[in-house]
């Protein structure tokens, strides 16, 4: 049974303050147990926040984020606390959604990695944002994200 060494974090297991912004907030990252076997990570975030930075109203979304790893995986803890610092941030649901991909490339240089942004409604328009670093694999099981698209009433 492999063993994650996690000798570097310093939020796991550890009373750690809600960081006050996306900037403030520090990812970290573990090595992979299983380098060099392709298989699908998948978080999912279904009471997502950030605030409209023209109202400065909330703006709600369910994010799935799927990755294969390279040499490391992200540690679920710091992206949780990564995740809640956008609660009070004003950003555009493109730029939320993007951003969050690329932070996680940068620091994971995954071997592929998509998010999927459902937002809720604003002004009556749901925005649904979503980015991939390319094809993915072949050979790997990569399931579909199981949200469907907004309906409202009807």
């Amino acid at each position: 049974m492999t063993k994650t060494d996690v000798s570097g974090l310093s939020q796991l297991g550890q009373n750690t303050a809600q960081p006050t912004s996306p900037e403030e907030a520090q990812l970290e990252r573990v090595p992979a147990g299983h380098a060099g076997t392709d298989y699908v990570v998948r978080f999912t975030a279904p009471e997502f926040t950030s605030i409209c930075p023209m109202t400065g109203q909330p703006d709600f979304a369910h994010i799935v984020i799927d990755y294969i790893p390279g040499d490391w995986l992200v540690e679920s803890k710091s992206l949780k606390l990564y995740l809640h610092s956008f609660r009070n941030h004003g950003a555009f649901h493109e730029d939320c959604t993007i951003d969050i991909a690329k932070r996680l490339v940068d620091l994971l240089a995954p071997k592929w990695l998509r998010i999927g942004a459902y937002w809720y409604p604003r002004g009556g328009i749901p925005i649904d944002v979503f980015w991939q670093t390319g094809p993915a694999p072949e050979g790997v099981w990569i399931p579909d994200q199981g949200v469907a698209t907004y309906r409202g009433r009807g």
